[in-house]
């Protein structure tokens, strides 16, 4: 039996040790530099000159900063066959539209494995699951020819379209409808609503804490999508792919990769700032209960 005296004469929370928060407090801060150290590294090193980023042993900061390496990146992007804003602006829109399509689709396919009553829907849910195991790399083969069959090679559909059929963000969209009462959805079919308006106007709306994380994973995905062998037009390239050439020219210009790899980092982590505080605050106000 708890104390219930000693519990009201003390702040800390009742049943936790407080060397158990500490332990947690210690994991968590180690986990926390371990994956903050790659992006620390990637920033030194695209300020240092040429001539240190081959010291041996390497060093955890500047001695001579310079701003040279981005420099020398706008140069190399400016002297390319297109102006580089045609290059942002293939990343913007192939960056939209795969986000939009892909949150739109997600969404209405975890609906119906969720909550439809469909023939064969337990193994289309198991299939879902298999296919995570998968990388695009094993289907590529069989991608290319589809889409060179469809004549979509030398197109923004070669970039988009492939991009937008996502098991994860999927199989997250379907778990989390699955938790949706199905005594709201009998509600609603009582009172005359249709699947779809069920679908967008009653499940969806409840589900922002999965749909803001799809948004993150999705933004992330397309933003760093490279065209490959799928585009060739030098006017259709998006910014990762000419980024990535650029920066492949020797070790003249591994800072200029550095620099480049910054770069494409200011993006995602903006757009990440500004969608996790709606992440926590739906995580932390949502929720339907039976």
């Amino acid at each position: 039996m708890l104390d219930i005296e000693k519990i009201k004469g003390t702040s800390r929370p009742a049943g936790r040790k407080i060397g158990g928060t500490i332990v947690i407090f210690l994991f968590l801060l180690i986990l926390g530099l371990f994956m903050a150290v790659p992006i620390y590294l990637a920033v030194i090193m695209s300020f240092k000159p040429v001539h240190e980023l081959f010291v041996f042993p390497p060093k955890l900061y500047v001695l001579d900063p310079t701003f040279d390496n981005y420099r020398d990146m706008f140069t190399v992007l400016s002297d390319m066959w297109v102006p580089f804003s045609r290059y942002v602006f293939n990343s913007g829109f192939v960056t939209v539209c795969v986000t939009v399509m892909q949150c739109v689709f997600a969404s209405m396919a975890a609906f119906v494995l969720a909550k439809g009553k469909i023939p064969g829907g337990n193994f289309l849910n198991k299939l879902v699951v298999v296919s995570l195991l998968y990388q695009s790399n094993v289907i590529y083969i069989m991608q290319y020819i589809i889409m060179a069959k469809l004549h979509m090679i030398n197109t923004y559909s070669a970039l988009i379209l492939p991009a937008v059929a996502s098991p994860m963000c999927l199989f997250l969209m379907r778990q989390s409808m699955a938790t949706v009462p199905d005594a709201i959805i009998d509600a609603a079919k009582a009172d005359g609503a249709g699947m779809f308006t069920i679908c967008w106007k009653i499940v969806i709306p409840n589900q922002k804490p999965a749909l803001m994380t799809m948004v993150i994973f999705a933004f992330q995905s397309a933003w760093n999508l490279q065209g490959g062998s799928l585009v060739y037009k030098e006017s259709l390239k998006t910014l990762p792919t000419v980024v990535q050439q650029a920066a492949s020219a020797g070790l003249a210009r591994a800072g200029v990769a550095m620099a480049a790899a910054v770069f494409m980092l200011i993006p995602p982590i903006i757009f990440f700032m500004l969608t996790q505080r709606q992440v926590m605050e739906t995580m932390a106000y949502s929720g339907i209960k039976d």
